[in-house]
């Protein structure tokens, strides 16, 4: 996305579990270049929520998965020193489970790993980063996720 836009855009984070583990990727471009981050990125048009999701994390990490649910939606906008709008994205946060493979940074992402929740107070997260993982574990324990099926709008069947 280009910086200054007219106009918000919707964009798809994946915060995909293995286990006890939560895949991030290293941002390879603005915003936010060089930090950790959920896998994702915008949606396409004719694309579902869920469909961006799997597209998303395939791309960016070489990851098979499954979306499970809804987890949050959140505001990312980031103004300049003069108050204007840089970037302006509408994330939507879905839980997603591993199917298949092992982390390859591709696509716009500069790495991609696995880490345990307890890895994720040192890599410098943005606040709500770390509170839709968090949401999206207790999520996961509370409700015993596995996978859900999902029908063309992404809603559970």
């Amino acid at each position: 996305m280009k910086s200054y836009p007219s106009k918000p855009v919707v964009a798809v984070g994946a915060i995909v579990f293995k286990q006890d583990e939560v895949l991030l990727i290293r941002r390879g471009k603005e915003p936010n270049k060089g930090q950790w981050s959920l896998p994702g990125g915008r949606q396409e048009l004719g694309e579902t929520i869920a469909e961006t999701a799997v597209r998303e994390v395939a791309e960016e990490t070489a990851i098979s998965v499954r979306p499970a649910c809804l987890v949050d939606v959140v505001d990312s906008i980031t103004k300049d020193e003069t108050g204007r709008v840089t970037y302006h994205y509408t994330l939507v946060e879905l839980m997603c489970l591993w199917e298949d493979g092992a982390p390859v940074a591709n696509d716009d992402a500069l790495d991609a790993q696995w880490f345990s929740l307890d890895d994720l107070p040192g890599l410098g997260l943005w606040s709500e980063t770390k509170r839709i993982i968090q949401k999206a574990w207790g999520l996961r324990k509370k409700t015993k996720i596995k996978a859900l099926s999902l029908d063309p709008r992404g809603e559970p069947k």
